[in-house]
């Protein structure tokens, strides 16, 4: 909530200059990131130029009053003007000594380049000629004059920016100018001439020569930014809730296009990269912020030691004084803040003005390194260190990498602007790359330099190559954020977007041919090229094990072969959660068996298909035991329709027939009798076992078998765990468990060996999530529950999860949910049913274990609510039981910090 000001009204502007703000870091909900960081280092007595933060409430009330600004902001804000204009000996809109400002958004999340900035507001005809007498530089002047009006006439006007771009490249391929470095102030006011005539034409009126009229149009365009669609798809991919809103942030202009000795940059205190403890960031001389941040010029490295990535002179040694003065301010920034910090900066003449601080966005071997170190260098605690890493990143570290030792054909070479290698087809739009991933296909965004509008192409695609743009170019930034590999400034390709085509010497490549590129060392192959496994590092070694000590929270993985178990055993898995039996029956070499089994007339039939299958399923959970030594394993009786095995094309039923020396329709019978209207609540699960006990008896004898033999061979017992999967019924449980427990004793007496063993039940049924206490009573009663959440969000909801996408589309347009509940757990629907049967299960056995094997179980936001609802442990994909890991132990850190100090254990 703002504040009541001196006057009792609602403080809207919020002022900041050198030694003094209003505002401070922690208040970034209201004043937003960028607000909050420029009042915090203004109190930190930093070089910030003065300004005012427009708080992020004025943008509900804007978008509340039908995007119109309340007036009662007016005498706020032309009261911070005159305090902006009495700091620097200025005045707005002053022919002699004019103010000149900037306008920029700045939400509490970071949201690089997705809303929109104007740079010198406050010029027009008449405050140019005073700025270009005040400097003594009229190309420096009209220079930025042409930027203000393409910059104002694209946010507030609606005129397209390539309407100007085209004026401008016109007029330098005809008058021979090369670099736009090299047109003087006449050049400059004919330009701006073209300019005005072209806001004339597409706009209908003039360029408002008001100044007041420029800052107020400004002030609304930021804030109506929020909701562009480059804004909305961002906060849709990064989860940054709508309500949120933008503040605004007005501040006076520095220059760093005022001649060599100034300068314009963004830096890394660190790399973010690599996460090496040394400056990374590029500038650019005589230029303005966005000429960096946009990608059209390719700019300069800021170190001697980042030469090897550009041309030209460093600025350490181009301005070392200046460069000093800013590496000291990267050190008091990360000594502050304990993060590595992404900064903007401009030199003026030799004076250095810092415009912006936050967290740097990373890749995740960055956030690990800086995470590791920073603990190592005492800024934060281990705990902390856990918590920098953000789990679903871990994904980045599992990316392929290119191997260098097969010959791939390199048809380029730029910066290695995001790590990790990427094979795809080329496409030159964000449209086609979104239309072509719905269908399946790897894609390579191509373009010549990207901007905000392509955020959507850049999620879509696997990877992005640029023409132009340096490490911190827009394409550079967002890749790193969203982990896609990236490939930026590869200046010897010819990337003509119109045309359709990317040349690389004297080949020519289309859309639909395939490339790959090395984010890693900046190179650009034809073809798919050889990859090599991803190999983990020793930071996330270190932050893994800090980050197992300190969660409470087990993690297993769903493996139904052995190659997804020891994928699994080497990311960490601390057993099976869910071994789903049927996917071993659909291997071709038993197939036909299950198909005997299933179309067999009589017990007898069964018991012979069956007994063909039993020693391929006790090798099959031999091998899983032997790869678990010890560690438990849960495995899910058979839960899918019979239907599902059977053939259902005329030819393929025909082959079937014949292999299984039956009457083809006789087949085609069986297959008809076993079709239903909603096989996903139909003759599945239990419901098998109970009308064919014969099934269950086959696998519970290949489960106690298999442990016994694996138990043998390795010397670490085995423990099986058999779930009943489907259940809604006590009675259901009790009648499979009667089986189960006659198979075990009948092992036992054959084998002379004495069987541990659990017997529970998957809770994916709303109504034995409600009678769980009944269900786990007693000692002939569940051992054990596991969430099928895939099955309870369906049965909970009412929705069927293969045909859900164009509902909960529609649901998540209109609003009525925040998330796919299929990829995050509905917390306070399906999540209470999971917290009643946990807590009524308990209440039954209080030692009932609880655990979740849904894809809920990967998830960070699902993991967290497992741990307040008290699960032992949750369970997901082998490639996903990394991000479990650390998941488990942030909401376990989280917990603690949450609890008051009696509770911590």
């Amino acid at each position: 909530m703002t504040q009541p000001g001196t006057d009792g009204k609602e403080k809207w502007v919020y002022s900041f200059a050198p030694g003094q703000a209003e505002g401070k870091a922690a208040m970034s909900a209201m004043l937003g990131g960028k607000g909050a960081n420029l009042a915090e280092m203004a109190n930190l007595g930093l070089p910030v130029p003065p300004g005012f933060t427009i708080p992020t409430e004025v943008c509900a009330l804007f978008f509340a009053l039908g995007k119109k600004l309340p007036p009662e902001l007016r005498d706020q804000v032309e009261a911070g003007l005159a305090k902006i204009g009495e700091t620097v000996g200025a005045k707005f809109g002053d022919e002699q000594r004019p103010l000149l400002v900037s306008v920029r958004s700045g939400s509490r999340a970071s949201m690089p380049g997705m809303m929109d900035t104007i740079l010198n507001l406050g010029l027009n005809d008449k405050t140019v000629q005073a700025l270009a007498a005040l400097t003594g530089d009229a190309r420096f002047a009209f220079d930025s004059y042409r930027r203000f009006i393409q910059m104002y006439a694209d946010v507030v006007l609606g005129v397209d920016h390539g309407v100007f771009e085209d004026i401008l490249e016109n007029f330098k391929n005809l008058n021979g100018f090369g670099a736009d470095t090299e047109i003087d102030a006449e050049a400059w006011r004919e330009i701006i001439g073209d300019y005005n005539a072209a806001v004339v034409r597409e706009s209908g009126a003039p360029f408002p020569q008001d100044t007041n009229a420029q800052l107020w149009g400004a002030i609304a365009a930021v804030f109506d930014s929020w909701h562009n669609p480059r804004a909305a798809t961002y906060r849709r991919l990064h989860d940054i809730p709508d309500d949120w809103g933008t503040a605004v942030n007005v501040q006076a202009m520095v220059f760093g296009n005022l001649g060599e000795t100034s300068a314009t940059g963004v830096a890394f205190t660190r790399n973010p990269s690599t996460g090496a403890n040394e400056i990374f960031g590029e500038y650019l001389p005589n230029a303005q912020g966005e000429d960096v941040v946009a990608g059209i010029r390719t700019p300069q490295p800021l170190t001697r030691a980042g030469l090897s990535m550009g041309t030209g002179l460093s600025l350490e040694e181009m301005m070392p004084d200046a460069f000093a003065e800013l590496k000291a301010v990267f050190r008091r920034l990360e000594q502050h803040y304990r993060d590595m910090q992404d900064v903007e900066f401009t030199i003026q003449i030799g004076k250095l003005w810092l415009l912006q601080t936050r967290s740097g966005k990373r890749t995740t071997d960055a956030a690990l390194k800086i995470s590791v170190d920073m603990a190592a260098e005492g800024l934060i605690t281990r705990d902390e260190a856990v918590l920098r890493v953000e789990p679903s990143a871990l994904d980045q570290l599992l990316h392929p990498t290119i191997d260098s030792a097969a010959e791939n054909d390199l048809i380029g070479k730029g910066l290695p602007a995001s790590p990790g290698a990427a094979s795809g087809e080329i496409v030159f739009h964000a449209e086609m790359a979104e239309a072509l991933r719905a269908k399946g296909r790897d894609v390579i965004l191509v373009r010549a330099e990207t901007s905000p509008e392509d955020v959507h192409g850049m999620h879509a695609a696997v990877g992005v190559l640029t023409a132009r743009g340096g490490m911190t170019s827009h394409a550079a930034v967002v890749a790193r954020g969203m982990g896609r590999p990236c490939v930026s400034g590869a200046g010897t390709l010819r990337i003509d977007v119109n045309a359709g085509t990317m040349r690389a010497g004297a080949r020519t490549f289309r859309a639909g041919d395939i490339i790959t590129i090395d984010g890693g060392n900046g190179r650009v192959y034809a073809g798919k090229a050889k990859m090599r496994a991803p190999e983990l590092s020793g930071t996330f070694a270190t932050i893994m094990g800090w980050a197992d000590e300190t969660r409470r929270m087990r993690v297993r993985t769903n493996a139904d072969t052995p190659r997804d178990a020891r994928q699994a055993r080497m990311f960490g898995a601390e057993g099976i959660g869910l071994c789903r039996t049927e996917h071993m029956f659909f291997e071709e070499s038993r197939i036909l068996a299950v198909r005997e089994m299933i179309c067999a007339e009589d017990i007898e039939g069964r018991r012979q298909a069956l007994d063909k299958l039993l020693p391929m399923q006790r090798a099959d959970f031999e091998e899983l035991f032997e790869i678990m030594a010890g560690l438990p394993v849960t495995i899910r009786l058979l839960d899918p329709p019979l239907h599902e095995f059977l053939p259902h094309e005329d030819r393929e039923a025909a082959q079937v027939a014949a292999a299984l020396g039956m009457d083809l329709m006789r087949l085609k019978a069986r297959v008809a009798e076993l079709e239903e209207f909603n096989p996903m609540l139909g003759f599945r699960g239990c419901r098998l076992g109970i009308k064919f006990p014969e099934i269950t008896g086959m696998q519970a004898r290949a489960i106690f078998e298999a442990a016994i033999a694996a138990g043998q061979k390795t010397g670490a017992p085995v423990r099986p765990e058999v779930m009943i999967p489907f259940v809604a019924y006590r009675q259901e449980f009790d009648v499979l468990r009667a089986v189960i427990v006659d198979v075990a004793k009948a092992v036992e007496k054959e084998t002379g060996v004495s069987l541990a063993y659990d017997v529970g039940t998957m809770i994916e049924l709303p109504r034995a999530a409600l009678r769980a206490e009944d269900i786990a009573k007693g000692e002939k009663g569940a051992d054990f529950f596991s969430f099928g959440t895939n099955d309870l969000t369906q049965t909970a909801l009412g929705l069927s999860r293969d045909d859900a996408a164009p509902i909960l589309s529609s649901y998540l347009e209109h609003e009525i949910i925040a998330i796919d509940p299929f990829v995050s757990i509905d917390q306070t629907g399906v999540g209470e049913l999971v917290r009643i049967g946990v807590e009524r299960g308990r209440k039954a056995k209080p030692a009932l274990k609880a655990g979740i094997c849904g894809e809920h179980g990967g998830d960070p936001k699902s993991i967290a609510f497992f741990e307040s609802a008290g699960l032992d442990y949750v369970s997901c994909s082998p490639y996903r039981v990394p991000v479990a890991r650390l998941s488990a132990a942030q909401a376990a850190i989280r917990a603690r910090m949450a609890s008051p100090p009696e509770e911590i254990s």
